[in-house]
């Protein structure tokens, strides 16, 4: 595992052309559980091509796509990061949505590593994607922080400590969404093939019980929980969402999401009920319109 920070900070964005279909679209919501509950229906705004809005979080794989029949390779390789696939996890995400996602398009998607974090036995990596529609105005940006372990002692600044803290009150509201035992096999054909999510020996070999559901798929079931719970199925009006990975969740888990509402800005805290509340997504904020 080597990382030269130099070389990484300084390397020119990585650009590349991205499109989406609407099936794109519709295996991601139903990848997150939309329509799975009778008491919500089919979620026709949702999972049906007629009338279809996308949740916000649907630019965390939009472009993506797998290749039938070949394995993922298991490295990390971005210019001057080079480590091993079974030492990473998704710390964090941040997403910033400049206007309403269309339902099938194309974009601009350009990327590249803005901060390196030295933790002493570990490095924290944060890449920062913009994505530009074809008028040229931006649809998105988002930034990926992620967790080597094993990676640091490069040298460089540990990172700055986040600042979060949960009002002195209850919630305002409180969204469970629950997960089922294939959930990570179904999310994981949105692109990302990582063993982790699929293969007990390789969960294992990563010091797991067994396969984990991915991050960013707690991240998008909080963000429909949101939308549906909150914001009256306008996936439009949801349009940051920030949070840390603080845990995993395992497929057949739920998520109980905590939310504090203050103006146009939330709070959340989520965690997961069967595990005496561990936590799953801490020092979480988003923003909303009116």
């Amino acid at each position: 595992m080597t990382i030269d920070r130099d070389k990484a900070l300084g390397a020119p964005p990585a650009v590349q052309e991205i499109s989406w279909t609407t099936r794109d679209v519709l295996l991601y919501h139903l990848s997150l559980g939309a329509g799975a509950d009778a008491a919500t229906g089919p979620e026709l705004h949702l999972t049906y091509e007629r009338g279809l809005t996308v949740l916000p979080t649907f630019a965390m794989v939009a472009g993506t796509s797998i290749s039938s029949g070949t394995d993922p390779d298991p490295s990390f390789a971005l210019p001057g990061i080079e480590i091993d696939l079974r030492r990473i996890l998704h710390a964090g995400q941040e997403l910033k949505i400049h206007r309403l996602l269309p339902a099938a398009g194309t974009a601009t998607l350009s990327s590249r590593v803005v901060e390196l974090w030295d933790k002493g036995k570990a490095a924290v990596i944060v890449r920062e994607s913009t994505a530009t529609g074809p008028d040229g105005e931006p649809l998105w940006t988002s930034r990926m922080q992620i967790w080597a372990r094993g990676a640091g002692g490069f040298g460089g600044e540990s990172g700055p400590q986040p600042e979060w803290n949960a009002p002195d009150r209850a919630p305002d509201t409180v969204l469970d969404t629950p997960t089922t035992p294939q959930q990570a096999l179904l999310y994981r054909l949105n692109g990302d093939l990582n063993p982790l999510h699929a293969d007990p020996e390789f969960a294992k070999a990563a010091g797991f019980d067994r396969p984990v559901l991915h991050g960013l798929a707690s991240y998008g079931l909080v963000a429909k929980a949101l939308v549906g719970g909150l914001l009256d199925g306008d996936a439009g009006r949801l349009t940051e969402l920030s949070v840390r990975f603080a845990g995993v969740l395992f497929p057949g888990e739920s998520v109980r999401t905590a939310v504090w509402r203050d103006g146009d800005r939330l709070l959340l805290h989520a965690t997961c009920p069967e595990r005496d509340d561990a936590p799953v997504l801490t020092h979480a904020t988003a923003r909303i319109t009116a």
